[in-house]
């Protein structure tokens, strides 16, 4: 391993980055993971390299990108939670951008998400907008992956509709659920990042696939694949969170929040330009229903709790 070139993946025993580190591989990289739960007993263990993704030592973060011509980050947080907040997550990505310059890393690949916007009333969407500004300033070769709502192995949000709908005849939906989503699957968003790290020009890419559906209709899709006549109830988005909120208490988790659904409404995860993305959701959805949704998948629980504070 040690003869071939090395690339660094934050967050490889999750699910993004899973799928860029797995595709690293299967092009003959070597690869290294910074991640925050190192997982030895994970079948991708003993095919890469492990360090630990901590913001606290920025030498020991330098040190753990030593020698990499490319860093893959994926690192972000879905929400703010407890000492987790959206300011510390774009803090704790500087860090890493400066560590990857002092390193000598070549260039990053940095996955963001579509419509950003430092303006946006949705903290999700502007810090976003923050992160990719220092990106553009750091002084390494860049590309900005910019996915829009992203499924496949390892899911959380389609897997949790799924368990939903087998649950119960009725599912909430915010609104007359028109708003539009552009699902992609995670190895087309893989494949689309490690493509943008062979390029030499810094490029903002939108990572969208082939088909644009309702909300409605994913979630009818959904049910489909997994065998229930569901139902839609058309909510207030404030009713929606609220229902999120007791399920979520009941789960320890966090299933849906006021921001996120604000998003969806406001279809941020469309893309104006022509889909890179090729995998169908219908096709995919219909393949997987019959494993989605056997058990629920908690965001804290994955993502959250493991870690210390960041």
């Amino acid at each position: 391993m040690a003869g071939r070139e090395l690339d660094v993946v934050t967050g490889a025993f999750s699910f993004t980055g899973r799928a860029i580190a797995e595709a690293l591989l299967g092009r003959g990289r070597r690869v290294r993971t910074l991640t925050r739960s190192d997982q030895p007993s994970d079948p991708l263990a003993e095919r890469l390299e492990r360090s630990e993704l901590q913001f606290r030592d920025e030498a020991a973060l330098r040190e753990a990108l030593a020698g990499a011509d490319m860093l893959y980050n994926t690192y972000w947080v879905r929400f703010a939670h407890g000492e987790t907040t959206f300011e510390r997550a774009v803090a704790n990505t500087r860090v890493l951008l400066r560590a990857a310059a002092a390193a000598g890393v070549r260039r990053i690949v940095h996955v963001s998400v579509t419509n950003p916007a430092r303006d946006s009333p949705l903290p999700y969407f502007r810090g976003k907008a923050e992160v990719e500004e220092a990106v553009r300033e750091c002084g390494l070769g860049h590309a900005i992956v910019r996915p829009t709502l992203v499924f496949g192995p390892r899911d959380i949000l389609v897997n949790n509709i799924a368990w939903g709908v087998r649950r119960s005849p009725v599912f909430p939906v915010a609104g007359d659920g028109r708003y539009r989503v552009q699902p992609v699957s995670v190895e087309d968003v893989a494949t689309i990042c490690v493509d943008a790290g062979t390029a030499e020009a810094d490029v903002v890419l939108d990572a969208a696939g082939p088909e644009t559906l309702s909300y409605e209709e994913l979630v009818r899709l959904v049910a489909a694949a997994v065998g229930r006549d569901v139902r839609i109830a058309h909510v207030s988005p404030r009713v929606l969170v609220a229902l999120c909120r007791v399920t979520g208490s009941i789960r320890r988790d966090v299933l849906l929040t006021a921001e996120e659904v604000a998003g969806l409404q406001a279809e941020l995860l469309v893309s104006a330009l022509p889909p890179l993305g090729r995998a169908s959701f219908r096709s995919w959805v219909a393949v997987e229903g019959e494993r989605l949704g056997r058990g629920y998948v908690s965001e804290l629980a994955r993502n959250f709790r493991p870690y210390d504070p960041l």
